[in-house]
């Protein structure tokens, strides 16, 4: 019998088979020295209590109960602790956002219904690379793409205070059920106070140059990737992400450690407490003026939690100084005009006050 005239000739037969069983080998070493370093994570990261206690009492030699002995050991342990989280985390969600170019969110906004765009806009601001500094040009962005005023709110609110760096350091720090809290209650604050701004039609109040802008880029599929350029941008969002805010979570760290060995019980507590009907808006307007993004911010609120202070007031605070910041506000007043900026500080400081009183009096 004959060979088909489609069959490749038995030479190159051979090298297809060489080629392919040379391709799949790596492949597989690749998996098993990420199933090796997984392994070797967990491993060290549930050896970091014992060996902060071992590094402060024993090595260190100081005294259980001094203050500086706590604020030490709270140092060695949250800072491995942290930093080892935020990586894991960072690379896989730097995977999911392959999947997400600037282009395609704008494309996928701009063709939903507002209500539904909200929704969307809010759960998209969780896996994209944006934070509140990025707010002019994403405005830009989303405006000229037909994106409705309010769905661009949404994705804004929720970019900056609902992301992988605040809830992977609230779970390593607090546990799942306050990330947990803290994810649903971001999200219902980016999705109704973007809802409520755009029911008031306020376009008018964009600056003019930004309605006279066209975006004409081309949109980059993300299935074009293969899944190592998947990983190689996993790794990237590492480099770029965990590089730039580890000097912020260190430093964070540090505070929260004064807090924890110094601050005396019940300090933060009558100040931050639940039984004080003025602690939240007091959080909240000490919170504005700031500027911290998530990685410098969670461990301070660690530190307060553990003084006594109200998760609602502690939470209201985080939000306020992560989506109301002073420096975003300039950055936007490039792009809204002032009665636009009030009515979204007002919108969502109402939002986070709401939040902060809801869980003082249910928790």
């Amino acid at each position: 019998m004959e060979p088909s005239e489609n069959a490749p000739p038995s030479c190159c037969a051979d090298n297809i088979k060489e080629k392919t069983s040379t391709e799949s080998a790596p492949r597989w070493r690749k998996f098993l020295l990420a199933g090796a370093i997984l392994i070797s994570w967990f491993v060290i990261y549930k050896q970091l209590l014992p060996f902060s206690h071992f590094f402060t009492y024993s090595v260190l030699d100081f005294e259980k109960g001094s203050h500086l002995g706590g604020s030490i050991q709270f140092f060695v342990y949250d800072t491995p602790k942290v930093l080892m989280l935020l990586t894991l985390v960072v690379y896989g969600v730097g995977v999911i956002r392959s999947f997400f170019t600037p282009e395609r969110t704008r494309k996928i906004l701009a063709e939903k219904r507002e209500s539904v765009g909200n929704v969307l806009a809010a759960h998209l601001g969780i896996v994209t690379p944006f934070c509140s500094c990025s707010a002019v040009p994403l405005f830009i962005g989303f405006v000229t793409a037909g994106v409705p005023l309010g769905v661009t709110f949404s994705f804004l609110i929720a970019a900056p205070m609902v992301n992988e760096i605040a809830l992977v350091l609230l779970y390593g720090l607090l546990g799942w059920k306050v990330a947990v809290l803290y994810l649903v209650t971001g999200l219902l604050v980016a999705i109704v106070a973007g809802w409520i701004i755009g029911r008031l039609g306020l376009e008018n109040h964009i600056e003019d140059w930004v309605l006279e802008i066209r975006t004409n880029a081309d949109d980059v599929p993300g299935d074009t990737l293969s899944w190592n350029d998947r990983f190689m941008h996993g790794w990237q969002a590492v480099k770029d992400i965990v590089g730039k805010v580890w000097i912020y979570v260190v430093a964070g760290i540090a505070v929260g450690a004064v807090i924890h060995g110094y601050v005396p019980e019940g300090f933060m507590a009558s100040i931050m407490g639940k039984d004080a009907w003025w602690s939240v808006p007091t959080a909240v307007f000490i919170g504005i003026p700031m500027y911290s993004n998530a990685a410098g911010i969670v461990p301070v609120i660690h530190a307060l939690l553990e003084k006594g202070a109200a998760l609602g007031t502690v939470l209201a605070f985080m939000m306020s100084v992560i989506a109301l910041s002073l420096p975003e506000m300039i950055i936007l007043r490039k792009v809204l005009k002032p009665r636009l900026i009030g009515v979204f500080i007002g919108v969502v400081g109402s939002g986070i006050l709401l939040v902060g009183y809801l869980f003082n009096l249910v928790i």
